[in-house]
């Protein structure tokens, strides 16, 4: 492990924020700048709703289990500057191409949901626990687009929601958002009870050759040292992480 703050790691990462920042660029150049998308874009959306009340029964699993759900500063370090300790948890799929095969095997309904997603790269469960707020940030890469899907909602839409850029939306059990998570965001849930979203990084759409360079950076990023802490860490807290290879877009 090439741990965070480590000479090695800050060199990996300025050289990785250039080329990200290069590429980022060249997406610009291709594809028009938008904060929401309408899920109906996406085909595969309408299947993830269908079978979203067998994703919550098997979340449900997970939070009734006897292994905690971790906190997701203990799997990736750089998010403990946007949430208080232990307030955000997350239960991991795949991350950034990888295979988590602990969560895969727990929940395979889910895990075959989101195998027929085109290019999905990185997927979990996203509990906020109450009073939580994530504070603003952006997101690492433009090169993906994020998905969340309403599983457990709060009913105080104002109390519990997201903003992205100068959009607020809240989160609906059942249904869909879709939204570019390089414009600044965050989110929070002031209620008393839980909020929870089936989290998925999926490949922007983009015009060869740029569509194969958006694959190849993705693989990139898997291979940095950002992801492989985090594969190491779920490693230590969830067994065994294994690769698999994933669809490209359709």
């Amino acid at each position: 492990m090439i741990r965070k703050g480590s000479l090695p790691y800050r060199i990996i990462a300025g050289a990785g924020l250039v080329l990200i920042r290069s590429f980022e660029w060249m997406i610009r150049r291709q594809s028009a700048d938008r904060v929401f998308y309408d899920p109906r874009e996406f085909s595969w959306t309408s299947r993830l709703e269908a079978g979203w009340r067998d994703v919550r029964e098997e979340l449900e699993q997970v939070l009734a289990g006897q292994q905690p759900v971790p906190s997701f500063e203990s799997v990736s370090e750089e998010q403990a500057r946007i949430v208080q300790p232990e307030r955000w948890r997350t239960f991991f799929f795949y991350a950034y191409g990888h295979r988590v095969e602990a969560g895969c095997m727990r929940c395979p309904k889910t895990a075959a949901l989101l195998d027929s997603i085109p290019g999905m790269s990185t997927a979990m469960f996203s509990i906020l626990t109450p009073g939580t707020r994530i504070t603003p940030h952006r997101g690492p890469f433009k090169g993906v687009l994020r998905y969340h899907l309403g599983l457990v909602v709060p009913p105080d839409p104002e109390r519990c929601a997201i903003r992205v850029a100068e959009e607020t939306r809240s989160w609906q059990e059942g249904r869909g958002l879709v939204f570019d998570d390089t414009n600044e965001h965050e989110a929070w849930n002031e209620t008393d009870e839980v909020r929870v979203v089936l989290f998925v990084d999926f490949l922007r759409e983009l015009r060869f050759p740029l569509s194969a360079l958006n694959r190849g950076m993705i693989r990139l990023i898997g291979a940095s040292p950002f992801v492989q802490n985090m594969l190491e860490n779920l490693n230590r807290l969830n067994g065994r992480v294994a690769d698999a290879p994933l669809g490209t877009p359709s």
